[in-house]
């Protein structure tokens, strides 16, 4: 009888893709570990805090603001996250964060400046800054061609108005200005009185103060002592005239 043609078995192949799978799960396994490694270690900390452009507010304020301290994880929180925490504090204008790795971190302060100073209820002399925020002054500072305002209630808004107003006025504008107090009237209720180290006395509004600045100090500069009047009517009467008797008929008259 003829013989039967057996079929020859293939062996199998090799299975390559179990193979690969391996060397992934070793390499993934691998990186793990080096992450689990690497977020242990120093190098995944702060280091270093540093600031700069603070002058009214301390570095402790600023760093329990941020939340952040030497050992913190250094990729836990964004520069920006960082940056708006600061801008919350009333004193800061603006914050810059600049994160170097390894573990250094760099925060940049811009203050509002300051806009006067305030003699308060306590006799105690404290600054104003542009947006109204009251600060502390360091021992020994002294007031520099910067007006004081004497006469305000802590909680009174035109405060706030007049920082403002005087932020937004140059220097040599206002540096004559040596003292500011409130003076309202029904016609104008931010109606204020301003005295000069120059011995003017000028009454105006915190409303109308930056429009009438440049005018103002015109006649500070040009004129001789006396009362200056900037409303929606400006007038200048010389102390001289005043002294003299006149009836101020003759003011010079600024529409």
């Amino acid at each position: 009888m003829p013989k039967a043609n057996v079929p020859v078995l293939k062996e199998p192949a090799p299975k390559k893709k179990s193979g690969r799978k391996i060397k992934t799960i070793l390499i993934l396994l691998f990186l793990a570990l080096l992450c689990v490694l690497f977020f242990r270690s120093s190098l995944s900390k702060i280091s270093v805090i540093t600031f700069d452009g603070n002058e009214y507010t301390t570095e402790t304020e600023l760093l329990g603001a941020t939340g952040l301290q030497v050992g913190s994880p250094f990729f836990a929180v964004s520069a920006d996250h960082i940056a708006r925490r600061l801008e919350e504090i009333p004193s800061v204008k603006q914050a810059e964060v600049d994160k170097t790795f390894p573990g250094s971190v760099t925060i940049h302060i811009e203050e509002y400046p300051i806009a006067a100073y305030v003699l308060a209820e306590d006799g105690k002399l404290h600054g104003l800054l542009a947006n109204g925020t009251r600060i502390d002054l360091k021992d020994g500072s002294m007031p520099v061609d910067k007006p004081i305002l004497t006469g305000w209630k802590d909680d009174d808004e035109g405060l706030v108005k007049l920082c403002q107003t005087l932020s937004q006025i140059p220097d040599e504008l206002t540096a004559d200005i040596s003292e500011i107090v409130p003076s309202p009237t029904l016609s104008y209720p931010d109606r204020i009185k301003l005295y000069t180290r120059s011995k003017f006395e000028i009454i105006s509004a915190t409303s109308l103060l930056a429009k009438k600045a440049e005018y103002m100090n015109e006649i500070l500069q040009t004129q001789d002592p006396g009362k200056l009047t900037m409303l929606d009517a400006d007038s200048y009467v010389p102390y001289s005239t005043t002294e003299d008797g006149d009836d101020g008929q003759n003011d010079t008259t600024h529409d």
